[in-house]
């Protein structure tokens, strides 16, 4: 490593020095005051002057000035002249009296011994840092230059001119005449000629980043950055470090902290301040802010901003205001500053911002850096802060300004409130056992009865999820029977909690339930609204009412006033007997209603349910990109997703879209062993048989799916609108050639799909049930399945007849005879004769066949799908159906009407990216003897559902923000999805979005 050029860019002074000692040899001297600010190279340039000097045969006197020898008389004056035999006499004669003339005083004495030294040979007399000498010398100095202009005498002074926030003292020419001084100030170096200098020192190839943040660092001042290089010497770091404590051996640390005492203790407070706010991040301090932080003096802060910012040490910020021009800089600013000092000043600056109204989170940053302050404004800030960021979803950051605003006075009953939040936080962004502590305490402080309730039902809620189900309701049983014996609003907000969490334990949720139902019976009002629509949901999903009579006890129940404890439990519910009625738009504004009037930073058990239903409407919808761009399943950390539930709809998604290598990571990277015991878990089951099925093992997915059908049957859970585990088992049974047994799990579906009576359970059923009886009879009730599922789903104008004897208006939902729930198996060869197309009877006469329809519920009734621009519920179920439709046809010899159905159905399957289904409908079609069908890969039909769906609203011109807050989806993935849909499109504006997506018109006759 080379040495620096300690004269970069200093050989145009340096050569008007030499013309100043020239022309003082010749008998004309003159004063030159080099100024500059610290580091600048003053005295570098100074000694080579004087050097330079004494080659030309000039005798050099020195004197270099310090603050510690100010009060010494005539120093300055004693340094320079105190290698002559003369000067000891003179130094040791005593002071002057007062009011002797200046002719006949000790300085006079010392002129005329400096008068004999310019006699004998030209004089260059150096003083380094003359504002740093003593006054009198100051006062002789200044004399001496009215008298060598008649003399070989050249005085060069150097003397620091650097902006602070104390006003420096007069410079040394301040009262004489232009003609007797010549001054020059030094800059800092430009940045090219600093570039230059590291290159120069730095061996080998240098990256340009690694220079550019030398010379930040440097700030362009020769001290720091000679001092910075001497640190890299030992190092071969491909980048800069941002702290003083990488650098050995220190000297740049050093460097700035001798340029910090330089300039003062009011200085050195004010660009510790401004360190301090600097560690907030860009755009936190200004002129005025600084100044209440420091105790400065506000008038000289704007200008010292301004100086420092022209010397290269601070650099403003895209809003204009100033940071420090390199981290480590500002690393360097601060060290030696103690914990104790910095802290004070944070408290200071928080005051400050206070008292001029800044953000609440401003204040509360500086909170976090200061000690604790122990008043009731700091409490204030930490928690408004705390409630901004919650509401934002930054749950770190209201992390860190609850737990700070533990260290102020809460009052008893607000710190329950604050504890839990905090622990609710903790559990779920920190991990699962951290909160516990915080709630529990919560649970056990004094305060309103509301509070108690908020931290029991969070508490219950961790406790669930860790599969502590039964704690959970025992905390909340405790606190019902203990404390909201006065408060029968407050009890049924914890019964109802309580009913909700039992889902996570098959024993208590059966316990709970029974409680619940049996209360009801008795006294409807105990229960309340949360509770009864509870019930709807259990009913729902035991078989015990219809989608019809359960949308409307559940419309009825929002209808009523409720309590806003109780009323957190009503739209989730709600919106999970919507989805499965069938009623995705409705189930849709539920779910939005619901996470608005839910507060993220307090573990309720209703903010999952609204998850786990937003994500299974993607689903129903057969919006498959949706889900996987679901927060709970791409989440923001990376990490792999962690609900039971999401993790199923992805595996299923995954498989449908032909990514079966994915799903499976996906399964095999669930815990299974250690995932609690919920019925989320029976989802996950299903969905692995799924991926099963679709790896070509019947027999693992008949594992997986009996025991999803085991294990929700253990939960009185019989209904197929949660899992349709019994037509995906029959579907195995029938691959491993059990016709038997197949059957018997069709027609028990078909029995439970009656009960609920929407397309979607109803066609599933027919057309497993269909697939599992083949024949005539199978094709009657594959056609049944279609035609239902036609009504529901979001289908284009058919063109073709209506395939195997549909007329148009008939009743969209057929339903089996009442005798077929109870008719008796039949035997294999039965099957295999229905099959072969033996059976000689009518299908509508037919003792086993589906009867004439029951009864369809009227469109005003809301059974249908209310957005026609969507897919409805049905959408997925109508290509298997047509697929099924299509295969008996095909057995059937009418292989015409089977091309139709399986070509919609690969079309249908195309639009909504469903690779899976796409391919059976081809492989159909192959098997039938049909070409491969044919589906658009470009124009508004090759969209896929979600793409549509955000197209639409995008065309209405909403924002990309707009659609995220309205689908619950996030930006990127709105962004995503209208980016496949302008390559779709082949448009490249949002303002053709509207015309590309009508549908094309006839050309005028």
């Amino acid at each position: 490593m080379c040495a620096p050029d300690r004269l970069l860019e200093r050989r145009d002074t340096l050569e008007l020095l030499a013309a100043e000692a020239a022309r003082a040899r010749t008998g004309s001297g003159r004063l030159i005051v080099l100024r500059g600010a610290t580091g600048t190279g003053r005295t570098a340039l100074l000694e080579a002057a004087a050097e330079q000097a004494a080659a030309q045969g000039m005798r050099v006197l020195r004197a270099r000035c310090s603050p510690e020898h100010t009060s010494i008389p005539l120093d300055t004056v004693y340094q320079l002249l105190a290698h002559a035999p003369e000067f000891d006499a003179v130094a040791g004669e005593a002071p002057d009296p007062p009011g002797t003339p200046p002719h006949r005083g000790r300085s006079a004495r010392l002129w005329r011994l400096l008068r004999s030294y310019a006699d004998e040979t030209p004089l260059l007399i150096a003083v380094d840092d003359a504002h740093l000498a003593d006054a009198a010398s100051r006062r002789w100095l200044v004399e001496a230059v009215r008298w060598i202009d008649r003399l070989p005498v050249l005085l060069v002074v150097t003397e620091r001119s650097q902006y602070d926030i104390d006003p420096p003292a007069d410079g040394l020419a301040h009262a004489l005449s232009s003609a007797l001084v010549h001054t020059r100030t030094l800059a800092p170096l430009r940045p090219d000629s600093a570039a230059e200098l590291i290159r120069s020192v730095r061996a080998g190839d240098t990256a340009p980043e690694w220079v550019a943040d030398c010379v930040r660092a440097g700030a362009g001042n020769p001290l720091l950055l000679s001092a910075l290089l001497d640190d890299l010497q030992s190092t071969d770091q491909d980048t800069l470090p941002d702290t003083c404590a990488a650098l050995y051996p220190g000297s740049y640390a050093a460097a700035v902290s001798w340029w910090l005492d330089s300039a003062g203790p009011a200085t050195t407070e004010v660009a510790r301040a401004l360190a301090a706010l600097d560690e907030d991040g860009p755009g936190t301090a200004d002129a005025d802010l600084l100044a209440r932080t420091a105790g400065a003096d506000p008038g000289r802060v704007p200008g010292w901003l301004t100086a420092m910012t022209r010397l290269g040490l601070l650099r403003p910020d895209p809003e204009g205001r100033p940071r420090y021009a390199h981290p480590l800089l500002r690393d360097a600013v601060l060290g030696g500053w103690s914990s104790a000092a910095r802290q004070r000043a944070h408290r200071r600056a928080a005051e400050a911002m206070l008292r001029r109204g800044d953000h609440a989170e401003a204040v509360a940053g500086q909170l976090l850096r200061a000690g604790p302050v122990g008043d009731t404004w700091a409490t204030a800030a930490l928690l408004d802060a705390a409630d901004l960021a919650a509401r934002d979803d930054r749950s770190d950051d209201a992390l860190a300004y609850l737990r700070r605003a533990l260290d102020e006075p809460i009052p008893p009953a607000r710190r329950a409130a604050v504890l839990t939040e905090l622990g609710s936080l903790e559990y779920a962004t920190v991990r699962s056992t951290a909160g516990i502590p915080r709630l529990a305490e919560a649970m056990r402080l004094p305060g309103p009865p509301r509070d108690r309730v908020r931290a029991a039902v969070a508490l219950g809620t961790a406790l669930a999820r860790r599969g502590e189900a039964r704690a959970a309701i025992d905390v909340l049983r405790g606190l019902r029977d203990e404390h909201l014996t006065g408060h029968p609003d407050l009890a049924r907000t914890a019964q109802t909690a309580s009913a909700l969490l039992s889902d996570h334990d098959q024993g208590v949720r059966q316990e709970v339930y029974r409680w619940l139902r049996e209360t009801a019976e008795r006294s409807p009002d105990l229960v309340g609204t949360a509770g009864q629509a509870l019930l709807v949901r259990y009913e729902s999903t035991a078989g015990l009412t219809s989608a019809e009579s359960a949308m409307d006890r559940v419309r009825a129940l929002l209808a009523q006033p409720a309590d806003p404890l109780e009323e957190a439990f009503l739209p989730g519910t709600a919106a999970a007997v919507a989805q499965w009625a069938d009623q995705l738009d409705e189930a849709e504004r539920l779910v939005r209603r619901g996470l608005a009037g839910q507060r993220t930073s307090l573990l309720h058990p209703m903010h999952t349910a609204l998850l786990n239903v937003r994500i299974d409407l993607a689903a129903a919808r057969g919006a498959y990109d949706e889900v996987l761009a679901d927060p709970e399943v791409r989440r923001p950390d990376g990490t792999p997703p962690t609900s039971a539930n999401a993790v199923a709809n992805a595996v299923v998604a995954l498989v449908e879209t032909g990514r079966t290598e994915e799903a499976a990571r996906l399964a095999d990277g669930f815990d299974l062993q250690n995932a609690p015991d919920s019925w989320e878990l029976n989802r996950f089951l299903y969905a692995r048989g799924v991926l099963h099925t679709a790896l070509g093992d019947p027999a693992a997915a008949l594992d997986d799916f009996l025991e999803c059908g085991r294990r929700q049957s253990a939960r009185d859970v019989v209904s197929p609108v949660v899992t349709p585990w019994r037509t995906a088992a029959a579907e195995c049974q029938l691959a491993l050639g059990r016709p038997r047994e197949a059957l018997a799990l069709a027609e028990e579906d078909l029995c439970l799909a009656h009960v609920w009576n929407t397309p979607r359970v109803l066609g599933r059923a027919l057309r497993t049930l269909a697939t599992a009886t083949g024949g005539r009879r199978g094709l009657h009730l594959a056609d049944r399945a279609v035609r239902i599922l036609r009504q529901d789903a979001h289908t284009p104008p058919r063109t073709e007849a209506e395939p195997h004897g549909g007329t148009p208006g008939e009743a969209p939902y057929a339903a089996a005879a009442e005798p077929l729930c109870g008719t008796p198996d039949r035997t294999p060869d039965e099957i295999a004769a229905n099959r072969e197309g033996t059976d000689r009877g009518s299908p509508g006469t037919d003792r086993g066949t589906l009867s004439t329809d029951r009864g369809t519920p009227s469109a005003d009734r809301g059974m249908l799908s209310a957005d026609r621009g969507t897919p409805g519920a049905a959408e997925t179920e109508l290509i298997a159906a047509l697929t099924a439709q299509g295969r008996l046809l095909t057995a059937a010899g009418e292989r015409a009407r089977a091309r139709d159905a399986l070509r919609e159905a690969a079309a249908r399957a195309e639009r909504l990216g469903a690779v899976r289904a796409r391919a059976a409908a081809e492989e159909a079609l192959r098997e039938g003897g049909a070409r491969r069908t044919t589906t658009a890969l470009t124009g508004p039909d090759a969209l896929t559902a979600g793409e549509r769906r955000i197209a639409e609203l995008a065309a209405q011109s909403r924002t990309n923000t707009e659609i995220a807050e309205l689908l619950h989806l996030a930006r990127r993935t709105v962004e995503t999805h209208l980016t496949s849909t302008y390559r779709k499109l082949g448009i490249r504006r949002r303002s053709e979005l509207r015309a590309a997506l009508a549908p094309p018109t006839d050309p005028p006759p």
